[in-house]
């Protein structure tokens, strides 16, 4: 990308309104994570792309120095529900601050992430429900298609990538003809990666997996696969075994202000009486800040009397320990090793107490 090259298998902080949660541009640098991933329906409202674009783009209105990639909108305005209306045109839909009424086309999705200068740009697809019947999933993913046609025709800056997003929920079938439509369009005017979308969203986790392990390797092979919102530590080494190279989750932050930390030895409640008196850090095999630094006393201190630190830290170690982890399983494929370390991490997860 024009600011800097990401080495997959890849996880990306989500940064949705110009910021990780938590967290200064020079730690989350220190956390080292290759590439972060900004909102457009929330940066479109609120301070609006085309002020970020009088900043310089939102590069340099957060002070970020690597690669970003902006999803499309989509899922945020196809989340409202009964304050949203599609048509073939686009969704007309109410912000969810203050009421207004906004529309997003394909086209104003991408002019919104040209104004931000993303480095890499998502279309606009319609993301249904997991459980949406088969024959409302047909038409939507037609559209979606459509709408990818449109977004693939909008001007993008001279440094911007396009991913397509392929939709057909647990249905492998729909999703290997919504793949045929997509390289159909991809052949007259290449995409720069592929996306699968609309998992996680209310299906069971044994059928995702499942939709997973058949289909991520039938994307083209030649450029990135990108499975979208899905983040835990299993399901990133699920589908790293599976082909897929980038990943982003708001799950390692949202977990931590929760006080919930994820670990070499399993997940850990810093809430937990048990903390109280320990010297112990959060992960013994964790380099981050937080692990070198403080006790888990400490963090259990500062998270019983509601101190903000608490969550800072626990994200730094949650993130660390998350874009770790992927950074390691890349080591471990380059050294042809990958299914015992995979084998090894599973039975490590097992070994810390709650």
């Amino acid at each position: 990308t024009a600011h800097g090259t990401v080495l997959t298998p890849a996880f990306m902080p989500v940064g949705t309104q110009g910021t990780v949660k938590g967290l200064t541009p020079r730690q989350l640098s220190e956390i080292g994570p290759q590439m972060i991933l900004g909102n457009t329906y929330h940066l479109g409202l609120r301070p609006g792309d085309e002020l970020i674009a009088r900043f310089g783009g939102l590069h340099t209105f957060m002070d970020w120095k690597g690669p970003i990639l902006t999803d499309s909108g989509g899922f945020q305005v196809f989340s409202l529900a009964g304050l949203r209306k599609i048509t073939e045109e686009g969704v007309t839909f109410q912000s969810h601050i203050d009421g207004s009424s906004h529309f997003l086309s394909p086209e104003r999705s991408m002019e919104i992430q040209r104004n931000l200068g993303s480095d890499v740009v998502m279309a606009l697809d319609e993301c249904p429900h997991g459980r949406l019947e088969r024959g409302k999933l047909e038409v939507s993913i037609a559209r979606t298609t459509r709408w990818l046609q449109r977004c693939r025709e909008f001007p993008l800056g001279s440094h911007q990538g396009l991913f397509a997003i392929n939709q057909g929920g647990t249905h492998l079938d729909l999703r290997r003809n919504h793949l045929e439509q997509i390289l159909e369009i991809d052949a007259r005017t290449p995409f720069q990666g592929f996306a699968v979308g609309g998992l996680s969203v209310g299906e069971p986790k044994e059928e995702m997996n499942a939709t997973l392990a058949d289909f991520v390797r039938e994307l083209p092979q030649d450029r990135p696969r990108y499975l979208m919102g899905v983040g835990t530590p299993e399901d990133l080494l699920f589908g790293i075994e599976h082909g897929v190279d980038i990943f982003d989750c708001v799950l390692p932050t949202r977990e931590a202000r929760h006080g919930r930390l994820l670990t070499s030895r399993g997940r850990l409640n810093i809430k937990n009486a048990r903390h109280r008196e320990s010297h112990e850090p959060v992960d013994p095999d964790c380099s981050c800040y937080t692990c070198t630094t403080f006790t888990r006393a400490y963090l259990h201190h500062l998270f019983r009397v509601g101190e903000l630190l608490a969550m800072t830290l626990n994200s730094i170690h949650n993130l660390s320990y998350t874009v770790g982890l992927t950074r390691t399983a890349r080591q471990a494929l380059l050294e042809d090793r990958f299914p015992d370390f995979a084998r090894r991490t599973r039975d490590h997860w097992n070994t810390e107490e709650p």
